[in-house]
């Protein structure tokens, strides 16, 4: 829980990037999660020319999967670094990352492929029906793109936020060409981690608005 110092800077730096970005294209829902993705970043791209795309059921199918404990899944430790180690207590919603374990690191070496697209296809189970926060792989990204293609998987939300070079902006168009399924990325090589937590971050903030209202 934070304490009233640690949210009075909070609020003092919520405020500043109102103020600096002025009059925006977001709803009320969209914006606190773009400005959280910029307080996370210092960034401020996020509303601009690297700007975050919502699906237009994506907050709605989020906060929906949330409420219903459903399991987040994540491409790398550090986007649960960046997480509210609270939030996913207080829903009861599983956080699940494969990339490090042992079996995968040997199915990707054999299959010659990345880890990340190894451990996506490990977590199948968890991704049907839940949060998949992909802040760093691109390879996870496709591969997950791919599994919603072939009809085995359906998530409630892909937050597609990966940063990176090589496919990080093209991962992100192919998100984009999934109309029936749920979303939140961002145009270009923009993203990270960090990114992907403070969206999740910003959702349970939702959430815990919409019980209280």
């Amino acid at each position: 829980m934070q304490t009233r110092k640690g949210q009075s800077i909070e609020d003092a730096s919520m405020q500043m990037i109102d103020d600096e970005i002025g009059i925006h294209q977001y709803n009320e829902k969209e914006w606190p999660i773009v400005r959280r993705v910029i307080h996370s970043t210092a960034d401020f791209d996020f509303a601009k020319e690297n700007k975050i795309l919502f699906h237009k059921k994506a907050i709605e199918s989020g906060l929906s999967a949330l409420k219903n404990k459903c399991s987040i899944v994540v491409d790398v430790n550090g986007v649960i670094g960046g997480l509210n180690k609270q939030n996913p207590i207080d829903f009861q919603n599983k956080i699940v990352c494969n990339i490090s374990n042992v079996e995968i690191m040997e199915i990707a070496k054999k299959e010659n492929k990345t880890r990340s697209q190894v451990s996506m296809r490990s977590a199948l189970s968890d991704i049907d029906g839940g949060i998949l926060a992909i802040g760093n792989a691109p390879t996870a990204l496709l591969e997950v793109i791919q599994m919603v293609r072939e009809g085995i998987v359906k998530p409630a939300l892909i937050i597609g936020i990966p940063v990176g070079f090589i496919c990080a902006t093209e991962s992100k168009e192919e998100l984009i060409k999934l109309t029936d399924t749920p979303f939140i990325t961002n145009i270009g090589r923009k993203g990270g981690s960090s990114s992907a937590s403070a969206i999740i971050n910003a959702l349970y903030k939702l959430v815990r608005a919409e019980l209280i209202s």
